[in-house]
């Protein structure tokens, strides 16, 4: 079968890494792709967003089954266009995908269904924030309502920062109308979980978990990032963590959504926090997360076009998902200035250090060609991912590789997966 990705980050080159060890596998596309993924998959000069061209691609090629990895195109519906042209594609429906393209409404659906989370309240006028805040205890969260590339969250301990955070995202609206609602919710302390799973409307089947990081500096210090590494397993996620997940959050949250009309159909991603209180969310999102998939793929046994093709036909429930006994750390090199500006065109050396590594892999993020040179074209780069029998070896891996890797500016996190390693 034909099988076409879209998207070009460090999520898309794990996809499409995985898609082609699948023996019913082809030929695989990627639009537009990036450097690595061109090493796999026959990239295509189509942008993420533009929803029509896409559809009209895979309708000339005739392809079998597209994967979206971007939350842009999932919000902008592209399952609602390949769905009406016939076109077999795996995500949720716009409608289904609001449960991260809003955080109001995805506020509202676990409100409404009893899924545990912060006290909040949502606001569009930036004086009637401030009056709410004034009650509140700090620290305080302030989210932008809509789509903001996994940095319209703001952690604020006073008066002073809520003003300026509520100015840059209302007034100066730095996210653009991503900011014209915000939330406001109480800071819920504690240690976040990944926890991924994959749903086909009614069943849910939840992947191993992970820990993303996402804060820019070690020690979970600086601005918000898109992420700057994870590892799986988290070693506190245990099988009654597991269950109580399914019965009380991913369970519900598919079970609300089809009650709404928004039946949920491809990957639920829930940001979880364990509080003295309990587990709680903090966000849904809508696909695959990014650098998660990069420590779950390496780790998944089962060949995923058949957990694909489950979740499309609705049987998920007649297959067994199964995942390798090993532990990934997925560490991210980032361009200098990143999440803030940064420089691109920047020559990466050192990669094929890495190549044919069997328990390594270099997925490319923000990477293309420049005169047969592969350059920086991202905020985030590369994600260096290796695996092993414990954490500790594989992030010894990880930073093994990380070494060999040079770009001029290049940064990233000494501690990754260190909160999973007992001191």
């Amino acid at each position: 079968m034909k099988v076409l990705v879209i998207g070009s980050g460090g999520r898309e080159h794990a996809l499409v890494w995985k898609i082609t060890q699948s023996p019913k596998v082809s030929k695989v596309y990627c639009a537009p792709g990036n450097a690595g993924i061109s090493q796999l998959a026959q990239c295509i000069d189509i942008a993420a967003d533009r929803i029509r061209e896409l559809a009209d691609f895979a309708q000339k090629i005739k392809i079998d089954l597209t994967v979206v990895g971007p939350e842009q195109s999932l919000s902008k519906g592209i399952v609602d266009e390949f769905t009406e042209r016939g076109l077999k594609i795996f995500g949720p429906t716009k409608a289904a995908a609001e449960i991260e393209s809003s955080k109001v409404f995805s506020k509202y659906m676990m409100k409404k269904y009893n899924i545990p989370t912060a006290d909040y309240c949502t606001f569009t006028d930036n004086k009637e924030a401030l009056t709410y805040i004034k009650k509140r205890q700090f620290p305080l969260v302030l989210k932008a309502d809509g789509l903001a590339a996994g940095k319209g969250v703001f952690i604020v301990h006073d008066i002073e920062e809520a003003r300026s955070s509520l100015d840059s995202l209302m007034n100066e609206k730095i996210f653009g109308d991503a900011g014209r609602q915000v939330i406001v919710e109480d800071y819920l302390e504690g240690e976040e979980v990944s926890v991924l799973a994959f749903s086909d409307g009614e069943n849910v089947i939840p992947m191993v978990s992970s820990q993303d990081h996402k804060r820019i500096y070690d020690n979970d210090l600086g601005p918000n990032t898109g992420g700057m590494g994870a590892y799986s397993p988290v070693p506190f996620y245990d099988e009654n963590s597991k269950n109580k997940v399914l019965e009380d959050i991913l369970k519900p949250i598919i079970e609300g959504l089809k009650k709404e009309g928004r039946e949920y159909k491809g990957v639920i991603y829930a940001g979880l926090v364990f509080t003295k209180n309990g587990i709680k969310v903090l966000e849904f999102n809508a696909r695959f997360g990014d650098p998660e998939t990069q420590v779950l793929l390496p780790r998944l046994e089962t060949d995923i076009i058949d957990i694909f093709m489950a979740v499309l036909e609705g049987q998920l429930s007649k297959i067994e998902i199964k995942w390798k006994n090993k532990s990934t750390v997925c560490v991210i090199a980032a361009s200098g200035g990143y999440p803030e500006k940064y420089q691109k065109g920047k020559i990466i050396s050192g990669l094929e250090k890495l190549e044919n590594k069997d328990d390594l892999f270099a997925f490319h993020a923000g990477t293309k060609y420049l005169e047969e040179k592969i350059v920086t074209s991202g905020g985030r780069v590369l994600g260096i991912t290796a695996w092993a029998e414990n954490i500790n070896e594989a992030k010894k891996k990880a930073y093994e590789g990380m070494e060999k890797i040079y770009f001029e500016d290049m940064c990233y996190r000494k501690d990754i997966a260190a909160k999973a390693i007992p001191e």
